[in-house]
């Protein structure tokens, strides 16, 4: 998957009782062109698949969909081991996944994971430091030592395999400035959108904290989660009086993610239910087969 090009894909169900509809979503979701699927990663749920088990299964069932987990709950996944699993699954599935990473959301169910807590600050902390071990030992290249605060290795070698692109669900401030330090893309939070007050007040923290390290911001991807209604006809409003996206027709769609990109710079967009969970089949049908060919064509125009 080139990820130098807008991309589309959807947030897949990740229960154990829904293996059977992830794999049928998946499997119509390659078929048709679809670019990503992401899974959640809650781990202290009995009834939730693991993520990157479920991921490995997957790539292997697809020809050409990338996986990810939006967004890898970090606390209980060690970074060394991390990069063990990513560059694993990017060589058995010739590129096809990209890294999600997050600092920790639920914390109180982290710690009944046996996961000593830690406070906000730690936890961005550690997130930026696992980014960075993650790439560390990734691409080959001598043993890696690495004494940090949270993260310590001796003379660990490298996978002789590239890092995957590291997207994060960065939130607060600190989290957004390591953002635009070391990780490749950001999904915003709480399912924002390009015209929200959460997108405006944020970007500019990531440019500004990728530009502070000589990094060039328009190299960091934002890819939005967008949940939303396909319907058959055309919505008398597409946004509620917040400004949230609704929904609409497909031409709706396609006009407003097309904007998205040519006006705001969107890289990606993932499909979510309105609700924010995982879209029904005939949602992700006409996503897939009407709207995202729509867009693709609409932006190759303004490009040629």
């Amino acid at each position: 998957m080139s990820l130098e090009r807008v991309v589309f894909g959807f947030g897949a169900h990740s229960g154990i009782d829904e293996i059977p509809e992830l794999l049928r979503m998946a499997e119509q979701a390659d078929r048709d062109g679809l670019d990503l699927f992401s899974l959640s990663d809650h781990p202290y749920i009995g009834g939730r698949a693991d993520a990157y088990a479920s991921i490995g299964f997957v790539l292997g069932r697809t020809r050409r969909l990338s996986g990810f987990v939006n967004v890898t709950n970090l606390p209980t996944r060690p970074a060394p081991m991390l990069a063990r699993t990513v560059t694993t699954l990017s060589a058995l599935s010739g590129g096809r996944v990209v890294l999600g990473m997050g600092a920790g959301g639920i914390w109180d169910r982290i710690a009944d994971m046996g996961v000593p807590r830690l406070s906000p600050a730690d936890a961005v902390d550690l997130f930026e430091e696992a980014i960075v071990l993650v790439k560390k030992l990734s691409g080959g290249g001598p043993p890696v030592t690495h004494q940090g605060r949270h993260y310590q290795v001796k003379e660990i070698e490298p996978a002789p395999v590239a890092a995957p692109p590291v997207w994060t669900g960065s939130v607060g401030r600190r989290s957004l400035a390591a953002t635009g330090r070391v990780a490749d893309g950001w999904i915003p939070g709480h399912a924002a959108d390009w015209l929200s007050d959460r997108y405006r007040e944020s970007r500019p923290i990531i440019d500004e904290a990728a530009a502070a390290v000589g990094r060039d911001p328009r190299e960091i991807r934002t890819v939005f989660n967008f949940p939303g209604r396909i319907t058959d006809r055309p919505l008398p409003a597409t946004r509620d009086r917040d400004g949230r996206w609704i929904g609409g027709s497909a031409d709706q769609w396609a006009e407003e993610l097309t904007g998205a990109v040519l006006e705001h710079g969107a890289s990606g967009f993932m499909l979510f239910s309105p609700e924010g969970g995982t879209p029904d089949l005939a949602s992700l049908t006409r996503w897939a087969r009407d709207i995202v060919p729509a867009v693709r064509e609409a932006i190759a125009k303004e490009n040629a």
